[in-house]
């Protein structure tokens, strides 16, 4: 195991190396000049050059790499173009909303994927299971930001249930679930849809193993054969999608968080993009990948609890 963990960090550091490099390429061959939009449209053609001159824009690409993943290394992601804030305080005010919002997604898609899968494998050919896989179809299928401006529409303006947008409240209170309910919804319905599907075809491969008819002719409870002998031998791919949504979730919630008004790392990350704030833009994505594979480095770890016979080392 601390093999593991000790290659998996390693492995981070390259990845975060490659991404920084794409990511600073990608902003660096960018449309636009983050020193015109930072002198704003009075700014004169001396303005805007002091200001890239300050900003060390004028240095050649690799000069200007360099530097950023210099100063990176010793944790510094630089300011911000727009509102000369470190980044860091940027990203870990932001952040909170992002967690608790992709946490949220994960809940709702795992109660229902888990459930729906389940059912349609054990009533395979039903009308359970066809209702199901055409879940599964329209959940993938539906587009977010269309998905949560109908929730808004029919809970939050004709019902008024539930808040339109937002996120003020700890999550721990009544009006912060509420808060939750609609976005955690709309981000969660597509990773319940993946993860019925793959819950199904789990189910229905372990359900026809040959020590689960030897369970069965030996009269073992059909609750027993279910939740012990198949749910869990076919949880192993299900936690692979589980976990590789939740990463997803982490660095996808750019649409929702715009459609319900959240403060969160992915707002930042577009309005950034949109100012050409470099610095912004190149440390969220960062923060995004690290989690990813940190992620997967968990998921690696619970396959060992849930199957013995897997072993990294």
């Amino acid at each position: 195991m601390v093999a593991l963990v000790v290659r998996r960090f390693f492995q981070l550091a390259f990845l975060l190396l490659g991404i920084s490099f794409l990511v600073f390429a990608s902003m660096y061959i960018a449309p636009g000049d983050p020193a015109a939009i930072i002198g704003g449209p009075t700014a004169s053609e001396s303005d805007v050059e002091a200001i890239r001159d300050n900003l060390g824009l004028n240095d050649p690409f690799l000069v200007q790499y360099g530097r950023y993943v210099s100063n990176a290394v010793q944790g510094d992601l630089g300011y911000s173009y727009q509102t000369s804030q470190p980044v860091w305080d940027a990203i870990l005010v932001r952040f909170p909303n992002t967690l608790k919002l992709a946490i949220a997604s994960m809940i709702v898609a795992v109660i229902i994927g888990i459930i729906t899968g389940l059912v349609s494998a054990l009533r395979q050919n039903s009308l359970l299971d066809v209702s199901a896989t055409t879940f599964a179809l329209a959940g993938i299928s539906i587009p977010n930001f269309w998905l949560g401006a109908v929730l808004i529409l029919i809970f939050s303006v004709n019902l008024q249930w539930l808040p339109v947008g937002g996120m003020s409240n700890p999550w721990y209170t009544l009006d912060g679930i509420k808060e939750l309910i609609l976005p955690a919804i709309t981000l969660g319905t597509a990773s319940a849809a993946i993860i019925a599907r793959m819950a199904r075809s789990s189910m229905l491969e372990v359900i026809q193993a040959d020590y689960v008819r030897t369970a069965r002719a030996k009269g073992v409870k059909e609750s027993s054969v279910i939740w012990i002998h198949t749910l869990k031998n076919a949880m192993i791919p299900i936690i692979t999608v589980i976990g590789l949504n939740f990463g997803f979730l982490l660095g996808g919630t750019i649409i929702t968080e715009k459609v319900f008004a959240i403060n969160g790392v992915g707002r930042l990350m577009i309005d950034a993009i949109a100012a050409r704030d470099f610095p912004m833009v190149q440390g969220s994505v960062l923060l995004v990948a690290a989690l990813f594979v940190f992620v997967n480095l968990i998921v690696d770890i619970i396959y060992t609890y849930i199957d013995p016979r897997i072993s990294f080392d």
